[in-house]
C-alpha cells in the first residue's frame, strides 16, 4: 500500500496484477457456493437397531421364498397343463353305463346305474341354469383364476363361527376347484386301488390340506387351458344330482322329464340347488326340501341381478314339480328283479348306455300298491310288522306289476315276491289234482275223507289231519281241493305216485327241492311267490309251462338293435289242455263254494287255491281270472306265525282287491273248463256213494262213479316203488 507525503493523502490500493489479467478475471465463472452440509446421522436406539435388522432378514427371506414359491406353483402349473386332455375326454367320466328301463308302453319307470344324459355345453343348457349354478356355486367364476382367497377366507370365517374347524365345512371352493375335484386332480379310476367307483370317488372328494393345496395349480392350469364356458361345460356333464343322476341333461330328465336347454327358471334353480347335497336335496327324496333348497337359490340369483322382482317372485309362487314318471316312483321292486335276471355284462357291469324294454304295466303296479295298503289299512291292526308281496302276471308269464314288500322301517330292500323261499301249504294241491286230471279221472270221481294213515318205510305211521278236525266221507274230488281237505290230497297224491307229482309241479317251476314224503301233498315244500304264480299261469294257459319274465329286449342306447331277447314265456307242455281245463274248473269252486270265498268277484269267473302252512306262518292265495294271474303271500320275514290268519282271509282279500282294480275296464271272460266224464268203472265191490253224501246242488254227479280209499295193503316183501306202481296199474286197469 503506499502513502502520500506528511501521512494526510488518500490510501490508494496496490495494482496487483496487470491489465489482461484482470480482465480474464472478470471473464471467468462464479465460484459455486459451498456443498451443504450433511446432518449429522440419526442416531437409533438397540431395539430398534434389532428390530429393522430382524426385518431386513425377514423381507429378504420372504421375497426370495415368494420368488421360489411362484416358480414352483408355476411348474405345478405348467405340469397339471400339460397333462390336461382334450376337453371332450372329460364330459363322461363313468367308469360303467346305466341301464334306463321302459315300461310296456315305452315309458321310463327307473333308472339303475349312474345315468348320463348327453354331452352338454355352456352354450346349449338353459341360461337360466348357467346363472343359477353361478349364482350358488361361484358368483366370482367369470373374473378369478381358479382360486378366490377372499371365498376361502369368508369360508373360514363362517366355519369359525360355527364351531367348526377352518376347512371343515364351507371350503370356499371355486367352481373350477370344484371340478378339479370332479376329475379327482386327474387321478384315473383303478379298481386295484379303489373296489367301487363310490370308494374312489369318495377318496377323490376327501379333504384334507394336502389335497387342497393340490387343488390350486390344478385349478389354475385349468384356467389356462381352458375357457370359463368350458370348464362350464365339464361341470354341467360330470356332477353328481341324486337318483343316480350324473350330469345336470341326465338330472333335468330323471326328474322334470325334460331337456336341461328347456328348463324354467324354478326348474334351473331346484336342479343347482341339489349341488350341495344332492341325497338331501334330491326331490324324489323329499319334495319339500327340495322346493326350500330352490327357494334360497332363486334369492341368490334375485340378489346378483339373474332375475328381476317379478320372475324371482313368479318362481317362488310356481315352484317346480316332478314328471309323472318321477312323481310315480313305481316298480322298484319290478326293477330290481329285472337287472337281476339279466347279465351281469349287459346290466349291472354295463359299460355302455342300455336300454331295456320290459313287460310292467305302471298303471297296474299303481293299482297293486294301492290295494295292498288299503288292505292293511282297513283290515289289519295298526302297527302290524306283517309282510306282503304281490305279483301280477299274464298267462304267459309276462309280470304286469309286482309289489316285494310293505314299505316299512327297517323292511330293507329285500324282495319277497322273488328272493323268499317259504312253504306253500294247501297252495300246492293242485298240482296233485293235475296229475289225477292227466291221468283220466274226472273232477267228479270221488275219494273218502275219513280218518286215514299209511306207512311210509323209515319214517312209521303217517297219519295227515284236516285242518278243521272233521272228516266229510265221500266226496267229489272237486269238494276235496274246494275246501282243501288235506286227507284226500294225501290219499290222491299216494295214488297217483309222489314222483308224479314231484314231476310235474317241477315242470310247472314250482321248486325244484321238493319234499319227499307223503307230507309233500299239504305243502311241506318251499317256493317264491313268483314261481308259485307262473305255475298257476301254466294251468291257465292249457297246461304248458311258464317262465316269469320282464325283459322284453334290451338294446343299446339310440340303436335299433336288441342285443337280448325275451328271458321267458311259455314253454313245454306240462298236462293235456283238457286236464288243465278240468282243473280250473275245480279251482273255480274253491272262490265259488271253498275256502277261497272271500276271493269272488262279482260278474267275473275266477279261480284259485289258498295254502295255509303248519303253525300259520305262511299265508297265500293264488289264482286268476281269464286275463291275469295273481299271487299273494303273507308273513312275518322271521317266521313269526301269524296270528288268525290263513289262505282264505287276509290274502284273499288283497287278491280280491287287486283283481278288481287291474280290471277296471276289461270285459269279463269265461275261463275255460271242462268237465270230463270218468273213464273208469266201480270198484269190484260194486260201492256206490251213499244216498245224501253228495249234494246235487253243489256237484253234478256222473252215472258211474269210481271210489278210491287209498288203501291199497302192501303185499310181503314189496318195496314202495313196487307198490306205487301196482297202484297206477290198478287205476289204469291194466292188471298186473
Amino acid at each position: 500500500m503506499a502513502t502520500g507525503k506528511g501521512g494526510g493523502g488518500r490510501l490508494v490500493a496496490d495494482r496487483r496484477y496487470s491489465g489482461q489479467a484482470a480482465a480474464t478475471q472478470k471473464k471467468s465463472a462464479p465460484k459455486k457456493p459451498p456443498a451443504p452440509r450433511r446432518p449429522p446421522r440419526r442416531q437409533h436406539g438397540f431395539l430398534m437397531r434389532g428390530f429393522l435388522f430382524l426385518w431386513r432378514m425377514i423381507w429378504g427371506v420372504l421375497w426370495r421364498v415368494t420368488a421360489v414359491g411362484a416358480l414352483v406353483l408355476a411348474g405345478a402349473v405348467f405340469f397339471f397343463y400339460a397333462k390336461l386332455p382334450p376337453l371332450d375326454d372329460l364330459l363322461d367320466g363313468r367308469a360303467r353305463g346305466s341301464v334306463t328301463l321302459l315300461d310296456r308302453d315305452g315309458q321310463v319307470f327307473a333308472w339303475r346305474g349312474e345315468t348320463f344324459g348327453s354331452n352338454l355345453t355352456a352354450d346349449s343348457v338353459s341360461p337360466h341354469l348357467v346363472n343359477a349354478v353361478v349364482a350358488t356355486e361361484d358368483k366370482r367364476f367369470f373374473w378369478h383364476l381358479g382360486v378366490s382367497p377372499r371365498g376361502i377366507i369368508s369360508a373360514i370365517r363362517i366355519n369359525l363361527a360355527e364351531g367348526r374347524r377352518p376347512f371343515e365345512g364351507n371350503g370356499g371352493s371355486t367352481i373350477t376347484q370344484q371340478v378339479a375335484k370332479l376329475l379327482c386332480l386327474g387321478v384315473a379310476y383303478d379298481s386295484a386301488q379303489w373296489k367301487t367307483e363310490a370308494a374312489y370317488e369318495s377318496d377323490c372328494r376327501s379333504g384334507g390340506m394336502w389335497r387342497k393345496i393340490k387343488e390350486v395349480p390344478y385349478a389354475m392350469a385349468m384356467e389356462v387351458k381352458y375357457s370359463k364356458k368350458d370348464i362350464l361345460t365339464i361341470y354341467f356333464n360330470r356332477a353328481y344330482l341324486g337318483a343316480g343322476a350324473r350330469g345336470f341333461e341326465a338330472a333335468s330328465q330323471r326328474y322334470f322329464g325334460k331337456s336341461a336347454a328347456d328348463v324354467t327358471p324354478a326348474e334351473a334353480a331346484m336342479l343347482a340347488g341339489l349341488l350341495k347335497a344332492p341325497s338331501t336335496y334330491a326331490p324324489t327324496s323329499s319334495m319339500k326340501r327340495a322346493r326350500d333348497r330352490a327357494a334360497v337359490v332363486i334369492g341368490l340369483m334375485h340378489d346378483q341381478g339373474y332375475l328381476t322382482d317379478a320372475e324371482a317372485q313368479d318362481a317362488l309362487d310356481h315352484p317346480a314339480e316332478l314328471s309323472h314318471a318321477a312323481k310315480q316312483n313305481t316298480g322298484g321292486f319290478f326293477a330290481d328283479w329285472v337287472m337281476e335276471t339279466t347279465p351281469d355284462y349287459l346290466a349291472r357291469d354295463t359299460t355302455e348306455d342300455v336300454t331295456i324294454e320290459t313287460t310292467l304295466d305302471q298303471k297296474l303296479q299303481a293299482k297293486a300298491e294301492e290295494a295292498l295298503a288299503w288292505v292293511f289299512e282297513n283290515k289289519v291292526k295298526a302297527g302290524s310288522k306283517a309282510q306282503a308281496a304281490v305279483v301280477v302276471m299274464s298267462a304267459d308269464g309276462a309280470v304286469r306289476a309286482m309289489v316285494g314288500g310293505r314299505d316299512k322301517p327297517m323292511a330293507g330292500d329285500f324282495n319277497r315276491a322273488t328272493q323268499a323261499l317259504r312253504q306253500t301249504g294247501s297252495a300246492f294241491k293242485p298240482f296233485i289234482y293235475a296229475v289225477a286230471m292227466d291221468l283220466g279221472y274226472s273232477p267228479l270221481d270221488y275219494v273218502d275223507d275219513s280218518p286215514w294213515s299209511i306207512y311210509v318205510p323209515g319214517s312209521g305211521t303217517y297219519a295227515p289231519k284236516n285242518y278243521d278236525g272233521k272228516f266229510k266221507g265221500v266226496i267229489t274230488l272237486t269238494q276235496a281241493l274246494a275246501e282243501s281237505r288235506n286227507i284226500p290230497a294225501v290219499k290222491i297224491q299216494e295214488l297217483v305216485g309222489r314222483d308224479l307229482v314231484k314231476k310235474v309241479a317241477t315242470e310247472f317251476g314250482v321248486a325244484t327241492n321238493l319234499a319227499d314224503g307223503p307230507a309233500l301233498a299239504l305243502g311241506a315244500s318251499e317256493s317264491t311267490l313268483i314261481d308259485m304264480t307262473g305255475a298257476y299261469a301254466g294251468i291257465l294257459n292249457g297246461g304248458s309251462s311258464v317262465t316269469p319274465y320282464g325283459l322284453v329286449a334290451l338294446k343299446l342306447k339310440g340303436e335299433d338293435t336288441a342285443l337280448f331277447g325275451q328271458g321267458g314265456g311259455i314253454g313245454e307242455r306240462v298236462i293235456t289242455e283238457t286236464a288243465s281245463h278240468a282243473l280250473i274248473y275245480m279251482m273255480t269252486q274253491v272262490i265259488e263254494k271253498g275256502t277261497g270265498t272271500r276271493a269272488r268277484l262279482d260278474g267275473r269267473e275266477a279261480a284259485g287255491k289258498t295254502g295255509t302252512t303248519n303253525s300259520a306262518r305262511d299265508a297265500w292265495f293264488v289264482g286268476f281270472t281269464a286275463d291275469y294271474v295273481v299271487g299273494v303271500w303273507i308273513g312275518y320275514d322271521d317266521n313269526t306265525p301269524l296270528t288268525g290268519v290263513t289262505g282264505g282271509g287276509l290274502p284273499a282279500e288283497i287278491w280280491h282287491e287287486v283283481m278288481v282294480r287291474i280290471n277296471e275296464g276289461v270285459e269279463p271272460k269265461p275261463l275255460p273248463k271242462e268237465i270230463p266224464a270218468s273213464r273208469f268203472s266201480p270198484t269190484p265191490e260194486g260201492f256206490a256213494p251213499p244216498a245224501g253224501t253228495v249234494n246235487p246242488n253243489d256237484f253234478v254227479q256222473p252215472e258211474e262213479v269210481p271210489y278210491f280209499d287209498g288203501s291199497n295193503p302192501q303185499k310181503p316183501g314189496m318195496t314202495e316203488d313196487d307198490l306205487a306202481e301196482q297202484i297206477l296199474r290198478d287205476v289204469l286197469g291194466q292188471g298186473n
